[in-house]
Formats: C-alpha cells, structure tokens, sequence
C-alpha cells in the first residue's frame, strides 16, 4: 500500500481503538478461509447470502472496510469517534459455516469505513479492507507458513514446543497501551540483537529492475521484512558479499533491500532474508510510539515463510 495512505489509515484506526470486548473462544482449533500470497494471508469469508470478502490479514496494521464492499453487503453504518476523529463504522455481517471469520474483540468489534478511491490509490492487489492488530488482539493464532494457514486456537490450547522455541513478546501496557496490541520480538543477525515489531503484513511492491534481479519467477507485490536505514547502510558498508538490490521498492520509491544470510528466532535459525530500507523515523518514531520499547524494523513474511508460528496474545 502507499506509505502516506498506509500511515493515515493506521494512525487514524490507532487513535479510535478501545477496550477489548469480552472474548469468545472457538472449540479446538478453527481454520480461517484464507488464500495465500506471497507469503501473506488474506481471509476469504462468505456471508449467509453468498457475499464473499478479501479481507488483507496485518498483525503490524490498522483495522477498517471499504465502503463499497459496505454497502454492496447492506451493512448499516454508524458514527463513532469525535471531532477530526469521527468516522463511519460497521459491523461484520453474519457468516457461512465454514467459512467464517470472528469480529475484532476491540473497537466494539466494530470496522471504519474508507471511500474505495482513497485506498485502492494506493494498494496494487484487490481487497475488501484491512483486518490489523485490533482483529487479531485477545486471541490466540497459528500463522502456519508452509502449510499456507491460518488458525484461531482455543486460549490456554498451545503447540507442545521445547522451551527454547518460545519467545516472550513485548506489547504496550498502561493507560498508552490501551488498545494496542502490537507484539515486538527480538532476532539475533549479524551478531546482534535486536528489537522488530512482528508484523504479518510487511509488503514490498518491487520495481520491473528488482524483479530482473531477482529472477525468481514470483510476483511483483510480496512479503518483506523491513530495517531501519542506521542498520541497513551499517549492513551494506560491513558486508560487501551481502546482495543489495537498488531501488527496489515502488511503495518507499528508490529504497533498497538487502538478503542476509541469517537470521536467529526462537531458538532457530532460518535464512536467507530479504530486508527492505526504510527511513529511521518510520520505526523510531511513528512505530516505536505504539510499542513497549524502540523497535528496528519488522519481521515479515521473508522471514516468517519459514515457520509455524503461535501467538498467545493474552498471555504475550
């Protein structure tokens, strides 16, 4: 997506989050309707009438529906917020058996609306709307990677893992913390540990020269990974043997990646990694303010592609 317009919607759904609603837990393990891409996960659902959504999953994003996809369904909108805050909002509609998917636990379970040309300006695949750290907060979930799904877990019914393959996540608490539910993890590359937000939906939108470079076959839009610009330029001037593609990314226009060899996580070791510059302000200001501590950067899908990973949010 855009950045400008990726940073309004989440600045925008950020400072409209609330409480979190009573959570509702689904027996066992419940497989959400998802289509896979590029190491990123859209959910499909199907409403009672046959209506279908692609709804863009982003554990590191906002929370809101097109307002096309809204009325093509007949939701009934309503106000909330106050002042330059005001907006419409929605509620999800009831859904098919088999292929549903829960309300967020915030925000009154409720989603903003945005006008169609607003978002798709800026967002080069088709979708619904944006499902973010407010849907996935309250939860327990299982990004399964290799086995491109995406589950919703009984709270307290975890994987069996050795302790060191479980990490403790950071998440904002307090009266600033109230609504946000942004996990920070912390990896080791290059020697060093460092702190990323843990973000399921980092997209890169590559140039026609990156693709050339890269001669993989895959698509233009897929899933990054992202580091601040200090760790990056550091990166580059350390490691000369280290792959850099100039001007790769459309989205930031003229930002570059790099592929690391390594990256450490939860007691595994996984690799290569594509990383993609961003300015420093990007996560040392603008995210690191909805965190528990600065963050470096986010890891993605070029690193999550390689996992089964859980997430307990209740419990960090």
């Amino acid at each position: 997506m855009n950045p400008k317009l990726s940073s309004f919607l989440f600045l925008l759904t950020i400072s409209l989050a609330g409480a979190l609603l009573a959570a509702e837990a689904p027996r066992g393990v419940v497989e959400m309707p998802v289509v896979y891409s590029e190491n990123r996960f859209f959910v499909v659902p199907v409403t009672a009438t046959g209506e279908a959504l692609r709804l863009y999953t982003d554990s590191g994003g906002g929370l809101f529906l097109l307002a096309g996809a809204a009325k093509r369904l007949g939701l009934p909108t309503q106000t909330v917020g106050e002042g330059q805050e005001k907006v419409d909002a929605v509620t999800l509609p009831a859904f098919r058996p088999g292929a549903s998917i829960p309300p967020p636990l915030g925000n009154g379970g409720r989603l903003y609306l945005f006008p169609d040309e607003q978002v798709k300006r800026g967002a080069p695949e088709p979708m619904d709307g944006m499902l973010g750290q407010a849907w996935f907060a309250g939860r327990v979930w299982t990004w399964d990677y290799p086995g491109k799904r995406l589950l919703w877990r009984t709270e307290g019914e975890l994987p069996a893992v050795a302790a060191e393959h479980r990490v403790t996540l950071g998440f904002k608490t307090g009266k600033d913390g109230e609504g946000l539910a942004f996990p920070r993890i912390s990896v080791t590359l290059d020697g060093e540990t460092l702190d990323l937000l843990f973000d399921t939906g980092a997209t890169v939108f590559l140039s026609p020269e990156a693709l050339a470079k890269l001669d993989d076959h895959g698509p233009a839009t897929r899933g990054t990974s992202f580091i601040a610009a200090v760790h990056f330029d550091r990166w580059r001037q350390k490691h000369p043997g280290w792959r850099v593609i100039e001007n790769a990314d459309l989205g930031v226009k003229g930002e570059p990646m790099i592929e690391v060899p390594a990256v450490t996580v939860a007691g595994y070791t996984v690799g290569p990694v594509w990383f993609t510059r961003r300015p420093d302000p990007n996560f040392h200001q603008l995210m690191s303010q909805f965190m528990d501590r600065q963050v470096e950067g986010a890891l993605g899908g070029s690193a999550l592609k390689f996992f089964r990973v859980t997430v307990d949010y209740p419990h960090a």
